[in-house]
């Protein structure tokens, strides 16, 4: 069956990643996938946290916020409640952890790179989104370091992004269909909701699963990590599209 805006199920919302939007930012990268947009800034700073103090290791961290009219109704600034959420925590911490997965940190020791995730338009799977947009403009940023004389090695281990995956419920189907990169009217009815943070040489970051409604076998979750690499290898030939001519040939994603 086709779904509400006539793709496929294996098929992706239309996506770009363009790069160099913020002129201040060491790197920085705007995606847009379907209607959701993140616009993530790059920041380079020479410091790390105290417990990286003389380990010859830098850092990776990220950041992550929501517009208030990102949403159907306007979310309150978590500022003005003086604390973050917890969705907000767990998806700042994800987005860090999946950059540090693939970074090689002893190449550029003492220095702290900050990526600020800011959902401008939301319409699920910010927080892939912001996964893979965020691999880029950290790309654009260590290129900026490594123009500097700051980076002597490759920066990077291997690529990473991240993509969402669903169970469908369909009227002659009641197992589900396995659908992916799934938009708002999806994520919210899906029996089952699966992200996944993989790496250019396909091993995995993170996995995130929740049946919505019956649990999943084993044979349903390799299934949904079958369908997720497809995803990801286009996510990938985008990246090293996105960033061609703007960084070392060594350091983008395989095609």
């Amino acid at each position: 069956m086709p779904r509400p805006d006539g793709r496929t199920p294996l098929q992706l919302r239309p996506f770009s990643l363009e790069c160099g939007v913020v002129p201040h930012a060491e790197g920085s990268c705007l995606i847009t996938q379907g209607r959701t947009k993140v616009l993530i800034a790059a920041t380079l700073e020479q410091k790390t946290p105290p417990f990286l103090r003389d380990t010859g290791e830098g850092w990776v961290t990220a950041e992550y916020g929501m517009l208030p009219r990102a949403t159907l109704e306007r979310t309150a600034r978590e500022a003005a409640k003086g604390k973050q959420a917890g969705r907000t925590l767990e998806i700042q911490r994800l987005i860090g952890r999946a950059l540090r997965g693939v970074a090689d940190r002893t190449t550029f020791p003492e220095w702290t790179v900050t990526l600020d995730c800011d959902v401008l338009v939301a319409d699920a799977g910010t927080r892939c989104a912001s996964v893979t947009g965020a691999w880029v403009a950290l790309a654009l940023a260590l290129e900026t370091l490594r123009r500097k004389g700051g980076l002597k090695r490759r920066p990077f281990r291997e690529s990473v992004a991240a993509i969402s995956v669903g169970v469908m419920p369909e009227r002659d189907r009641p197992e589900g269909v396995v659908t992916l990169d799934l938009d708002y009217s999806e994520d919210s009815t899906a029996h089952v909701d699966l992200n996944v943070v993989g790496t250019s040489t396909g091993r995995y970051v993170e996995v995130q699963g929740t049946a919505e409604r019956e649990p999943f076998d084993d044979k349903r979750l390799r299934e949904m990590l079958a369908v997720s690499k497809k995803g990801l290898r286009r996510l990938f030939r985008a990246q090293r599209k996105a960033l061609e001519g703007r960084v070392p040939e060594e350091w983008l994603p395989l095609a």
